[in-house]
């Protein structure tokens, strides 16, 4: 873990709010604080390390310590992979305010590695298994956990939020393929799919540069929003790793001729929306 680059305003400035309805910030790579009017707080994948030189090289600031959050009712996490459940990232949340951690069987592997229990005096009883078609009930919240076709991953999962102000989507790091029954259910108000380029990221065994593909591109993210039927779509993942950075912009151009999104929601680390 390293220091933060923003010393504790970003979490402050959470503590500190009341949103009307429910506020959302986006913490960089794929992760997400959301705070409801009853103050209710919640993160999803929030990740705080820098990488694995020079394979993965983190392109943007820490925004936070975990040790500096006091307030958190719950952590999520969407799949197993060190960008999505981190224990120096996420563990030390849980110890300072109590909050439940979710993920799914795959995720709790990395918990149990990296020992969360024994290392960061988390308690058993906040770490709960989830799987597809499982409903959770976190203050305001009512938490739906939906498939999700990563192909990089062994168990991911997309998560909706629903609340009386409008309903969240953070569909982790998937393509489309597994989001129809997402729009079945549910009217996805903001909605959340990873981005990038394809790009070359030396081989983890080798070294050798190998052309790599972790999300979705400028195509598959605006069929992804069409599949899940989300009227903003809000890009994430896109400014983390050297060599897969993109332009989100461009995804206006993309969008244009189809129903969905409606509108695009383009922010930076740190950044707030309002559903």
């Amino acid at each position: 873990m390293v220091d933060s680059d923003w010393s504790d305003w970003l979490v402050r400035a959470v503590e500190n709010a009341s949103p009307e309805g429910v506020a959302v910030w986006y913490l960089g790579c794929n992760g997400f604080v959301l705070k409801a009017s009853d103050g209710t707080t919640v993160f999803i994948d929030p990740y705080l390390g820098i990488g694995k030189p020079p394979r993965t090289v983190r392109m943007i600031p820490v925004p936070f310590d975990p040790t500096d959050v006091q307030e958190a009712d719950a952590v999520f996490g969407t799949h197993e992979h060190t960008d999505h459940v981190h224990g120096e990232s996420q563990a030390p949340v849980l110890a300072n305010t109590g909050a439940d951690y979710y993920t799914t069987d795959s995720g709790h592997e990395v918990i149990s590695e990296e020992d969360w229990v024994g290392e960061y005096a988390v308690t058993d009883d906040q770490l709960h298994e989830v799987e597809e078609g499982d409903t959770v009930e976190v203050g305001s919240f009512t938490v739906h956990v939906e498939p999700a076709n990563d192909p990089d991953a062994v168990h991911p999962v997309s998560f909706v939020f629903e609340h009386d102000a409008g309903t969240f989507f953070h569909g982790g790091d998937a393509r489309p393929g597994e989001f129809g029954a997402v729009a079945a259910d549910y009217d996805i108000d903001l909605g959340v799919l990873a981005f990038g380029v394809i790009g070359n990221i030396d081989d983890s065994e080798t070294g050798e540069p190998v052309r790599t593909k972790w999300y979705n591109d400028e195509n598959q993210i605006i069929e992804a929003a069409n599949e899940a039927e989300i009227d903003r779509l809000l890009p994430s993942h896109w400014d983390m790793w050297k060599g897969m950075t993109t332009e989100p912009t461009v995804l206006h151009n993309h969008a244009a001729s189809f129903e969905y999104p409606r509108s695009l929601e383009i922010v930076e680390i740190g950044d707030r929306v309002d559903l």
